[in-house]
């Protein structure tokens, strides 16, 4: 192809700057492709003066530190008001690029005070700054923050567009994701819906936001255990993605991953081995034979396995993807550390977890070679190390690394973070293996005042909290305050899952075998007959927790 821009002059801005001026002109060659190219980057970068185009530009091809130098310089420049409050914006956007979230609430809070001097409060360009900030408090994992701005962009669009707007849908998905994030999915679902019906109003019924709306709300349903929902609204995306894009389009394979999820969270690990294999099939035609992307399809299929207990096929799969990053990628690449930890999860239920340890450190000093100290990546890394270590039945080891988990969760996370949460719950597992009891209690009790803070009442996270806390209890032999926190989490299950949900089954088991402890095998029989019939209408014949539900039964028998 031809070259895109012709080069006019090239002047440097003054002596004690770095920067040149150089007057770029658009070709006007009589090539169709050329033609469009141009046109639409005449259209993608219009506005503002040349320099501001340049900067724009700049952004779109991935040049960010580029681009915030030039606009550093402009700002320098600058001496209108307005001036400043669009470039403090496009800053922000810089930031966002290159994830530094904190910073980019800082140029968009900076933006926003210049814009707030010269334009009423419900003006459409203060809705779209409270919409980044919102989204670089979502990044964060500020929730709340998130919502909150998320909000003042809401009331703005409200009154600044009709009621069928898609600028209002876009909103509506907005607070949803938030409500998403900080798992309360059934505000969530009522945002999702809100925006569809707006989407379903304004949009062709083969519009592919059409579909985007439908993952939406299966998303949401997913979240909530009501898989066959979910189930519905991703096969209603797929129906339009199937009629309005070619056969071998990314979105397609992308449609059959979201059905996989389903599939796989039900356990009917052959249907998600079908969608896989449709998936797989696109990305093979499509893609050249290292590319990044197939190699995550095989880890997918060897996730796949791995979940059915099919060890060597698993890394067999995930070995092939191994191949294909060690191609196509540097050496410090994190995708690199990810099919480390994939290959190290197979081994780990293998039992072989030296193996395990041996890969986990793999993507550990690749982790800690290409990102930032306290990056989450990091976190995670720790905890799998920790894992490790506790499946090797070493767990000063194990609490030695999830302490470093945790200490990076305190200096990087909102106080009533999940990932906090989850960091706390681990450490109080590990005492528990230990028989420490009092810790373990602590532990998960910090775990459990996280959750309360920051998760809607009937959040499932609470009723796995509840669990444990049982589970500890019954271990000291105090059945009663066991069956307290059991039926808790049990109560919680029972209004938000369907009823056939495994969870459900495990909740059975649980107060079913604390009954049989209190020696009371009648109703001990009664919940671990619910728990077998859940078992046998949800989960493949092969499944674990068929067996442990059976094993208990007898020995309740042999009680009885």
């Amino acid at each position: 192809m031809h070259t895109v821009f012709r080069i006019g002059k090239i002047r440097k801005i003054d002596e004690q700057s770095p920067l040149y001026e150089v007057d770029l002109i658009l070709t006007a060659d009589d090539d169709q492709q050329l033609r469009q190219l141009t046109d639409s980057i005449r259209q993608e970068t219009s506005g503002g003066t040349g320099w501001y185009r340049l900067a724009q530009l700049l952004l779109k091809i991935g040049q960010f530190d580029k681009a915030e130098e030039l606009y550093m310089a402009l700002l320098e420049q600058a001496s209108d008001d307005d001036d400043k409050g669009h470039i403090y914006h496009e800053l922000g956007g810089v930031k966002w690029q290159q994830g530094q979230y904190e910073k980019e609430i800082k140029f968009y809070e900076k933006s926003l005070e210049i814009k707030r001097k010269t334009l009423p409060e419900d003006h459409p360009s203060l809705a779209n700054t409270y919409n980044n900030i919102g989204l670089a408090y979502n990044n964060m994992g500020n929730y709340s923050k998130a919502l909150e701005f998320y909000q003042k962009a809401h009331k703005i669009c409200d009154k600044a567009v009709f009621p069928n707007h898609t600028d209002l849908a876009v909103s509506f998905s907005n607070i949803a994701f938030a409500y998403n994030n900080m798992g309360d999915y059934s505000k969530a679902l009522e945002f999702y819906e809100k925006a569809h019906k707006i989407y379903e109003k304004a949009l062709l019924p083969n519009h592919p936001n059409l579909a985007i709306s439908y993952n939406n709300i299966a998303f949401a349903y997913t979240n909530m255990g009501d898989y066959s929902k979910a189930l519905e609204f991703y096969e209603k995306a797929h129906q339009i993605y199937e009629k309005s894009l070619p056969p071998n389009h990314f979105n397609l394979a992308s449609s059959y991953h979201n059905i996989v999820q389903v599939y796989n969270n039900m356990g009917d690990y052959l249907k998600a081995l079908e969608f896989y294999d449709k998936a797989h099939k696109i990305y093979e035609k499509a893609l050249p034979p290292n590319h990044p992307n197939l190699a995550t399809s095989y880890d997918n299929i060897g996730q796949v396995y791995n979940n059915m207990g099919d060890y060597s096929k698993a890394l067999e799969f995930h070995d092939k993807a191994h191949k294909i990053y060690e191609k196509a990628l540097p050496p410090n690449h994190s995708h690199l550390a990810i099919s480390y930890n994939n290959i190290a999860l197979v081994y780990n239920n293998m039992g072989d977890y030296s193996k395990a340890l041996e890969l986990y450190e793999k993507a550990h000093k690749i982790y800690e070679k290409a990102l930032p100290p306290n990056h989450p990546l990091l976190a995670t890394s720790y905890s799998n190390i920790g894992l490790a270590y506790d499946n090797m039945g070493d767990y000063s080891k194990a609490l030695k690394f999830y302490g470093r988990t945790l200490e990076i969760d305190k200096k990087t996370l909102p106080p009533n973070h999940p990932a906090l949460a989850t960091s706390y719950n681990n450490i109080g597992a590990a005492y528990k293996k230990m028989g420490n009891y009092s810790e373990a209690l602590e532990f998960y009790e910090k775990s459990l005042k996280i959750r309360e803070k920051g998760l809607p009442p009937n959040h499932t996270d609470l009723a796995s909290s509840y669990n444990n806390i049982g589970a500890v209890y019954k271990d000291m032999g105090n059945y009663l305050k066991a069956l307290e926190f059991y039926e808790k989490s049990v109560e919680i299950r029972e209004k938000v899952l369907p009823r056939n949900h495994p969870s459900l089954a495990t909740s059975y088991n649980n107060i079913g075998m604390t009954h049989c402890d209190m020696n009371d095998y009648t109703r001990a029989l009664s919940f671990l007959e619910m728990a077998l019939a859940i078992c046998r209408e949800s989960l493949p014949s092969t499944h674990p927790l068929i067996k442990v539900t059976k094993d208990n039964i007898e020995h309740v028998k042999k009680k009885m």
